[in-house]
């Protein structure tokens, strides 16, 4: 499981790197929380529990880890849409983005109890 949350947070450095260049070049940062969300819950988040589940692999065989890996991979691309939506004047996204939100704060949650749990010292 790590190498797979390592693997899938590379591509949301790439997009949220992409956004954030492509926001300079028109001069236009209406986007910038959706960018900064790309790089934190997606390049940052996930690479930091990539490593995690590197270094306790007992951590990385559980149910909880892949509950984790899907329930935040299935979430956070919709969830960026529709806080662009919202951003651009949307306001019925709104409520979708806090739905977005809970299920996210989910899947964190899964990942806290993976690691309060099942990360335990070597040996």
């Amino acid at each position: 499981m790590g190498l797979r949350f390592i693997k899938i947070a590379v591509v949301y450095l790439v997009i949220g790197t992409m956004l954030g260049a492509w926001m300079g070049s028109i001069q236009t940062f209406t986007y910038a929380p959706v960018h900064a969300h790309i790089l934190l819950l997606g390049w940052v988040s996930l690479a930091m529990a990539g490593v995690i589940y590197h270094l306790y692999p007992a951590a990385s065989e559980t149910r909880l880890a892949k509950a984790h890996f899907w329930i935040h991979n299935l979430v956070l691309p919709p969830f960026m849409v529709v806080l662009a939506l919202f951003l651009t004047g949307t306001k019925a996204a709104g409520p979708v983005l806090g739905i977005a939100s809970v299920v996210m704060i989910v899947g964190l949650a899964c990942f806290m109890v993976n690691v309060l749990t099942n990360a335990k010292p070597a040996g």
